[in-house]
Formats: structure tokens, sequence, C-alpha cells
């Protein structure tokens, strides 16, 4: 990790202060909705309300980052979800949370195709797998220390109110790390050619980026919740009060296959190194879906992590790769964007064919799209626009 600049480790401390903030409300939301009265319907009602909010967003947000200054844009990014869980605290009514939820979605919306621009325009092509693991990485760790710690929390004796209370201050710190300790830094090779907070001067999306857009949207059809997998894990035997800890777990295994999975990126062709982890994802989805036994479900946790160090960094750098500097932002908020409108669908199908006729063909289906999904990448990587899609590309 050696040589990335302080922007990539000043946005993977926040985007770890964020998750430990988020993650340390999550688990537990769904208790808290019934008991302020709601029906199981409405959870469904926030998060696709939520998602489908924040898919927009990503697109709008990622077009205006292009005229800068990212910075302040992707600072309000993350105060706006702190205030927010601050709400969830203090809600009396479940409509209360669903708009808390929908404002947490909002800052989500906001920063995510900025931040990931920011990242993109302060590394060399070579170091951008690198940039994109460590930050996925932190991501995932903070992931997994919020659980932990809300656990400790209530462990001790604090109420459900107090614990979120704490989690949004922790949340809140979050963008004033970032707004106080980024800066702007100089650009240090040709790719770069300004400041990072810089409004860019035009710029285009380049040859291959539609193909990989849709190979990317094609995958998410099937990339439903991890949630599916919990729910799995509980059928198979794992207790209720063990489900936050197997959930810790698998944070923290990603939080580590992150940065290796980046590193390989930059090394090879980064379209085979994500169409060889999207296969792993169909594998263990498969896996999911005839497990018997608890250990299996370890086990598969632990394998499902090849696909998330293998895929979600190098998935980030090759927007970067075709895009121009003064398109990443564009570039980027339709990434975020359509995959995220393709994950509404993606949830709404699993339950639906889970309900109907199981789960072990509600998971091999995703795994049939995510397998889909790899061949037509792979297809690009080998023989398409993106053959030459190492990190010497561009």
């Amino acid at each position: 990790m050696r040589g990335l600049p302080r922007v990539v480790w000043v946005l993977g401390v926040v985007s770890l202060l964020n998750d430990v903030s988020s993650e340390a409300i999550f688990p537990w939301l769904p208790v808290f909705l019934t008991s302020l009265g709601a029906p199981m319907r409405y959870i469904g009602l926030i998060e696709g309300s939520a998602d489908a909010l924040g898919s927009f967003l990503k697109v709008a947000a990622g077009i205006w980052s292009d005229r800068g200054p990212r910075r302040l844009i992707v600072a309000g990014g993350y105060a706006i979800p702190a205030f927010a869980r601050a709400g969830i605290a203090l809600a009396l009514a479940p409509w209360h949370v669903l708009a808390a939820r929908l404002l947490d979605r909002t800052g989500k919306g906001i920063r995510s195709g900025p931040r990931d621009a920011m990242i993109a325009d302060s590394v060399a092509p070579s170091q951008r797998g690198r940039a994109f693991g460590l930050n996925r990485s932190m991501d995932h760790f903070g992931a997994a220390l919020g659980p932990l710690i809300a656990s400790g929390l209530f462990f001790v004796g604090f109420k459900m109110r107090t614990v979120f209370l704490i989690a949004a201050v922790i949340g809140m710190m979050a963008p004033l790390f970032l707004f106080f300790r980024l800066r702007e830094q100089p650009a240090e090779h040709a790719d770069r050619s300004g400041p990072i907070d810089a409004p860019a001067r035009g710029g285009a999306l380049r040859h291959g980026y539609s193909p990989y857009l849709v190979a990317c949207v094609l995958f998410a059809l099937g990339n439903s919740s991890d949630v599916f997998l919990l729910m799995r894990a509980h059928e198979v035997g794992w207790s209720t009060a063990v489900l936050g800890l197997l959930w810790s777990f698998h944070h923290l295994v990603k939080s580590l296959a992150a940065v290796p999975g980046g590193t390989l990126s930059d090394r090879h062709s980064r379209g085979v190194v994500v169409g060889f982890g999207w296969t792993a994802y169909a594998l263990t989805y498969v896996g999911f879906g005839f497990a018997k036994e608890k250990w299996q479900i370890l086990a598969l946790f632990l394998a499902y992590a090849l696909y998330h160090g293998l895929a979600e960094g190098a998935e980030r750098a090759i927007i970067a790769d075709l895009s121009d500097r003064g398109a990443r932002g564009r570039a980027y908020g339709l990434y975020h964007g359509l995959v995220g409108a393709a994950a509404l669908p993606a949830g709404i199908g699993t339950g639906l064919i889970w309900d109907r006729w199981g789960p072990a063909w509600a998971l091999c289906t995703n795994a049939a799209f995510a397998a889909v999904a790899s061949a037509f990448l792979l297809g690009l990587a080998f023989a398409g626009p993106l053959r030459r899609g190492s990190a010497s590309a561009h």
C-alpha cells in the first residue's frame, strides 16, 4: 500500500467511520420498527424506496461532480446520513424511520460517484486496483466493527435508542474528518491534469464502457441482498443471537480479501480478474442453496469473500480505465445508479422465488445471472473491447 496518496487513505478512514455508524443500526432496524408497530411489509417499502431514491441521485450527483468541487459534495454526502441516523433514534412512528432512511440513502446517492471519481483521479492507472481495494477493505472493516460495538453497548445495558444516537455521533466524525484532513494535491502524471478537487475540462467515456456497464447490470440482477444469506444461515441452524457475529465475520473476511484482490487487478487483466470473481460468486450461491450443515455455511462465507476480493475494487478501477478524467463523475454516477437500480428487482425476484419454490431455486437463479454475466465479461476481456484491460492499458 506504499505510495498511495493521502486522499485514498482519508476516504478509506471516512468509509470506515461511516460503516461503523451504519452497521451499528442496520441489523437491529427490523426489531426497532416492530417495536413501533410496523408490519414486516413496511420494511420492504422502506428499503425499496430508499434504494430507488439513492440510485437516481447517484447518476445526478456523478454528473454534477464533474463540475466540482467534489470534496464538498462528498463531505455533504457523509454528513446527511449522520443526521438521518439521529432521526432514527428519535423516531416515534414507522413513517419517521421511512423519512430517515430516505435521507440516509440521499447522502449515499450524493457521495458514491464523486468519491470514486476522486479516488480514480488521485492515482496512476497502475495503482487503481490497490486504491479501490483499500477503500473497500476499510469500508468492510467498519461494517464488521459496527455490530460488535453495538452488541457490546447492548451487553452493558444501553437501550436501543441510545445505541443509535452513539452510532450517529460516530457517523458525524466521517464528514468532519474529511473536511479537515483532505487537501488538494497537484498532478503527478499525465492522467491527472490538476488538483483532485478542481473542475475537469471536458472528457469522454471510452470505447468499451457501455458493454462493460451492461455486464455489470446483468450481474447486479443476480446480486441480491446478503440478508438472504443470513436467512439461509438461520434456516440451516445458526441461532438469531449468533447471526450478528456471523455478519461481522462476513465483513471482516471481505475486508481482508479486498486489498489483495485489488492489487491482483493492477498486475493482470482487470476484466479477467472480475470475471473470475463473478464466477466465484455463482459457485458460492449454488453452495448456499444446497447447504445443510452449519460448518458448510461458515465455509461458504469464507469462499464468498473471494468474490468480493477479486471483483469489488477491480470493478471500479475498470470504470476509471474506460473514462477520461473530465467524465469520471458521470461514469461512476451511471455505474452506481444502474447497478443500484438493478438491485431492487434482484431482491424482489429472489424473495418471490424463495417463497414459491424455496431457497435453492432462488439462490441458483442468482448464480445463473452471475454466470452469464461472467461469461459475457470474459468474452469482452479476451476478444472484445476489454482485451487490453490490464493496469497498463490506459
